[in-house]
């Protein structure tokens, strides 16, 4: 089995033990966060695709669907759904500004290192720097969801 398969496969794994960290007053919140996170990234992602930006050479649907499912539909949603779990609610500005850069860094590193040591993802009109800014970008849209949907619910 070839060592792309074995990440993959790590990848379910990683992200589904993730599931078990979310506290059980929270699951609302990781619900909500991660299906969001499920639209934006299923309609951004085949636009990517789509234009050439970024391909996903090996894939679980390759007869579907040009994105990567594992990435685009689980485990980066589930990752959105974690932040905004354990997001630093009242505390200063900078710690949840440093709160986004950490998720961002940590997941754009993991992306770049994938990108260049295997065949999960190759960049042909992308930069390092476009995925960190659209993932912090797509945490901040998912977290600004989250806020309105459950200050509304409150109401």
């Amino acid at each position: 089995m070839r060592v792309d398969y074995w990440i993959l496969a790590s990848v379910y794994v990683i992200s589904a033990g993730l599931i078990f960290l979310i506290p059980r007053d929270r699951i609302r919140l990781a619900v909500a966060a991660f299906l969001f996170k499920q639209a934006i990234t299923f309609l951004i992602g085949l636009v990517v695709v789509q234009a050439g930006l970024i391909e996903y050479p090996i894939r679980e649907f390759a007869s579907v669907n040009r994105t990567s499912f594992s990435y685009e539909y689980f485990a980066f949603p589930l990752m959105c759904a974690y932040f905004n779990v354990r997001y630093p609610n009242g505390r200063s500005i900078p710690i949840q500004l440093g709160y986004y850069a950490v998720y961002s860094i940590v997941l754009t590193v993991m992306e770049v290192i994938i990108e260049t040591y295997t065949d999960l993802i190759e960049y042909i009109h992308w930069e390092w720097y476009v995925s960190l800014i659209t993932i912090g970008l797509s945490f901040w849209i998912t977290r600004m969801f989250c806020v309105w949907f459950f200050a509304k619910a409150s109401d």
